[in-house]
């Protein structure tokens, strides 16, 4: 049995999987307050354990542990994270401390798309990727047969910029792709058209409105809600035509929580947006625009099929 284990901002999750990806059980708890990195390596070996117990097995029984963070790794060595307080941070021998397993450290993207790739959305590829439209907008590469990591900063995608000189990000750039395509840039440009449109129930939600609710609005048929999620489409569009036109991938699946909206609203006008201007619209091998499959299990598996991969 395998652990896989999620690290997020607001909630730490773990799960029992099988060698074959299928999802045992699921522990969650709260992040909380970050309180030193030992108490943080024994809450997730603790989280460890309790998904293990919940799929019927002891300790003993974990054939290897993957952890998946939001940030850039470094062997079994935490180099920095995204919103959380982790940074330069030995979490692989802190764990071992306590659980003394085979650890493997990735990113959480990286995971998704491992676990995509070998249980969901990306079977049957060799190039393939995962792009999560979230807080942020994150990637996992699929190359050649493999998860490529670029030594644990490969796959930063969100840090395309698609808009030379424009909004600020938090990386130090302007114009990042994914201060225009996360589910962030689409409720702060809902929270701005929605102020001038009274017309709009978007406006009714004032600044509380969120991704989820543009879409909602829009499949009532709100114009404001429909006419910012055609420009969201293309946004997100825009960043996937620049990655294909480097790496000719064979698939691209959209993870994270706005992919949860009706398929007219954005995959749809997504894929044929990249089929109309990539590159390879030339040739016959056009590249496929679909829907992550995991959903939320993504993460877990993948980790936990790093951890496999780090056993061996």
């Amino acid at each position: 049995m395998l652990i896989g284990v999620d690290v997020g901002g607001t909630n730490l999750k773990a799960g029992a999987v099988t060698e074959d990806g299928g999802l045992l059980s699921v522990s969650t708890r709260p992040f909380g307050r970050f309180t030193g990195a030992e108490d943080f390596a024994l809450r997730l070996v603790q989280l460890a354990r309790d998904a293990a117990e919940k799929a019927g097995a002891s300790p003993g029984e974990i054939r290897g542990v993957g952890i998946g963070v939001p940030g850039a790794v470094e062997d079994g060595d935490i180099l920095y994270t995204v919103n959380i307080p982790l940074s330069r941070l030995p979490l692989r021998a802190l764990f071992q401390k306590y659980l003394a397993v085979p650890v493997a450290l990735g990113n959480d993207a990286d995971c998704a798309a491992l676990g995509e790739w070998r249980c969901g959305a990306g079977r049957g590829c060799r190039d393939f990727a995962v792009i999560t439209l979230g807080t942020g907008v994150g990637g996992g590469l699929i190359l050649n047969g493999g998860l490529y990591t670029g030594g644990g900063m490969a796959g930063e995608v969100g840090h395309m910029v698609t808009h030379a000189g424009g909004i600020p990000c938090s990386c130090g750039r302007r114009g990042c792709w994914e201060r225009y395509a996360s589910a962030t840039a689409l409720a702060d440009r809902a929270r701005q058209e929605g102020r001038l449109r009274p017309d709009s129930r978007l406006s009714l939600l004032g600044e509380g409105v969120t991704a989820k609710d543009v879409f909602s609005a829009a499949q009532a048929g709100d114009d404001l809600a429909r006419s910012l999620c055609g420009a969201y489409a293309r946004e997100v569009a825009e960043g996937i035509v620049n990655l294909l036109n480097v790496l000719h991938l064979q698939r691209i699946a959209l993870g994270g929580g706005v992919c949860a909206a009706p398929e007219e609203l954005l995959i749809k006008p997504v894929r044929d947006l990249v089929h109309r201007t990539c590159y390879a619209r030339r040739s016959r091998q056009i590249p496929e625009v679909v829907r992550a499959q995991l959903g939320n299990r993504a993460g877990i598996v993948g980790a936990a099929l790093l951890g496999d991969a780090g056993r061996r």
